[in-house]
């Protein structure tokens, strides 16, 4: 099958996004069987045309969500028919696709709500696509009842993580990235995402506040965010006592490293996640997850089994709770982490959701 992927304008492909994470490693995958092309922004370092591990990549002009879908046309209108057209988070850009080019099916593969919102337009694009896959029921859900007429076209197609890079590390391994990083002996705790306020920082400072009344802890935050938001967190931490280091951006190629050195994984979510992929690469890793229950992530953690889920996301006090039994108890902390890389290795694989999506393929185009 000759299938095209197109990616948001945002960010190039490969990149450290979710949603262009999700792309490559499900193109990747479906390239052993079939001609995968995948469609990005252009970027400063990267070839407008390239070939990697079979799958091509064809990166255009944008800067706007505009010029992005006129280049993304333009090259349509050239290149040899492709028999699927995927989109990932673009509902606008998939009408316009779907609108040039009627016979061809094409895909929404939607990863959160945020460019789906309740507006007529939205309503009028989805209603043009041949299918909607949705990373979580959760999300497949709100959509539902934010787009009654799309129910039918809904499928959910869970994400994964590449579980051999994603792994336990040994202890040697450990103590040398730990050494890496410049980690003194002690409780590590790991924060990994965007640094924006619905990601829930302050709460996790605060949590650790509360921690290090009964057991020192350092905590790292791998992300980037605005400087003057950092900043603030930087003196809430100073305030407070907090040890912690704001390590920015890490490329997703190195994070897994990260993971392999700290002790436990906290995602504070205070907003509805759709699906939180660093969990499940937390849980890949043999970290104990703590996150927020919220959205899709009740999806991933069975709380009490594979790690735990904070109902009071928005009170520091449990995730202080929950940091100290994991921090004071290591049998119970080798036992959740234990069976978080268990339900990984069963549950969340890239090459599952690949199997998946080939699935939904097949029953668009016609064999």
């Amino acid at each position: 099958m000759r299938i095209c992927i197109i990616a948001p304008e945002q960010f190039p492909v490969p990149g450290d996004g979710s949603v262009e994470i999700c792309i490559w490693n499900i193109a990747r995958r479906l390239a052993r069987k079939h001609k995968v092309t995948i469609v990005s922004r252009r970027a400063p370092g990267l070839p407008d045309t390239a070939e990697i591990e079979q799958v091509t990549f064809i990166r255009l002009p944008s800067g706007t969500p505009s010029r992005y879908r006129s280049s993304v046309l333009r090259y349509l209108e050239a290149a040899e028919p492709f028999e699927l057209i995927q989109i990932d988070n673009r509902p606008l850009l998939l009408a316009a696709v779907k609108r040039r080019h009627p016979g061809i099916p094409v895909l929404l593969f939607l990863h959160s709500l945020t460019f789906v919102p309740p507006e007529s337009r939205i309503a009028r694009s989805l209603a043009l696509a041949d299918a909607v896959a949705a990373n979580s029921r959760s999300l497949q859900q709100r959509l539902s009842r934010r787009f009654p007429g799309t129910s039918k076209k809904l499928s959910v197609i869970p994400l994964g993580a590449d579980l051999s890079r994603f792994a336990p590390a040994q202890p040697q391994e450990k103590a040398r990235l730990r050494g890496m990083y410049g980690l003194a002996p002690g409780f590590t705790v790991l924060f990994v995402g965007r640094v924006i306020p619905r990601k829930g920082v302050p709460v996790l400072i605060r949590a650790m506040h509360r921690l290090n009344k009964h057991l020192p802890a350092r905590l790292l935050i791998a992300g980037g965010g605005k400087p003057p938001y950092v900043r603030r967190l930087k003196l809430l931490a100073r305030r407070l006592g907090v040890r912690v280091s704001f390590l920015g951006n890490i490329p997703h190629e190195d994070i897994h490293s990260l993971y392999q050195c700290a002790d436990c994984f906290i995602c504070p979510s205070q907003q509805h996640e759709s699906f939180g992929l660093v969990n499940v690469e937390a849980m890949a890793s043999g970290l104990p997850v703590i996150a927020s229950s919220n959205g899709g992530i009740r999806e991933i953690i069975d709380s009490g089994y594979n790690g735990y889920l904070v109902k009071q996301y928005r009170n520091p006090a449990p995730f202080a709770n929950r940091m100290l039994q994991i921090g004071s108890n290591p049998t119970l902390a080798a036992r959740i982490a234990a069976q978080g890389r268990k339900d990984a290795l069963n549950m969340f694989e890239w090459q599952h959701t690949a199997e998946l999506l080939e699935k939904l393929y097949f029953r668009l185009v016609p064999q």
